[in-house]
């Protein structure tokens, strides 16, 4: 059973930065199969994709809303997730789940949440002016 632990969320001014992180609980060899996803969701709104990241890291996407300002990136040795998020808006205000791909092949960084079979509980963003 895999489990996604999101951590690193929290409250920042506009403009500010915050670095949210994802542990997975599984096998290393099933964590390098996996492509990676942070979704986000506001209240009221739906679930939305923000970015993604291919298996060995080589392929990215990013919600055009957030390019620019954040980075996804993963370390397979550590089996972790991570996104970057500079110059913080209220509109970046959400919960941000990690989500996990095992079916992914090497050059795939599916962009639809229905991609993903496993998802953490979220971590809280909110972004004050």
């Amino acid at each position: 059973q895999v489990q996604l632990v999101e951590s690193g969320g929290g409250l920042v001014q506009a403009g500010g930065s915050l670095r949210l992180s994802c542990a997975a609980s599984l096998r290393t060899y099933t964590y390098n199969r996996c492509a990676l996803a942070w979704f986000r969701q506001a209240p009221g709104k739906e679930r939305e994709f923000v970015a993604s990241i291919s298996r060995n890291g080589g392929l990215t996407n990013y919600a055009d809303s957030v390019k620019g300002r954040f980075t996804i990136s993963r370390d397979n040795a550590e089996k972790m997730l991570y996104l970057q998020m500079n110059d913080l808006q209220r509109e970046d205000t959400a919960l941000y789940y990690c989500a996990a791909d095992a079916q992914a092949i090497l050059t795939s960084a599916p962009t639809t949440s229905g991609n993903y079979e496993y998802w953490g509980q979220g971590t809280p963003v909110t972004v004050s002016s």
